[in-house]
């Protein structure tokens, strides 16, 4: 049995659409493969990040009693300014002279 020039030519085109379309599959898939690794190292980095965070939050209770203790040391301060401007001249008070 012998093919005609036509069905030789039909069969060539046929083999080297297939082949060109495997090559386009491999390639598609070894980018993908290639996407997938940065994309999974890229969360790996972003695990160790959320990590971090919360070593970084896990004190905030201490705001609330480190914000009382401040409000408390600057009234003391303003108090030791205001006695201190009373008694020095070179201070200047908020309220002027007493």
């Amino acid at each position: 049995m012998s093919l005609s020039p036509g069905e030789i030519t039909y069969w060539t085109v046929i083999l080297v659409l297939g082949a060109v379309v495997i090559v386009a599959v491999v390639v598609l898939l070894s980018l993908l493969v290639a996407f997938v690794k940065r994309i999974d190292s890229a969360v790996d980095g972003i695990a160790g990040t959320l990590v971090g965070i919360t070593e970084n939050t896990k004190d905030t209770a201490l705001i609330t009693a480190t914000g009382a203790g401040l409000d408390l040391v600057l009234g003391e301060g303003l108090q030791h300014h205001l006695f201190l401007g009373r008694v020095v001249d070179s201070i200047p008070t908020p309220a002027g002279k007493a």
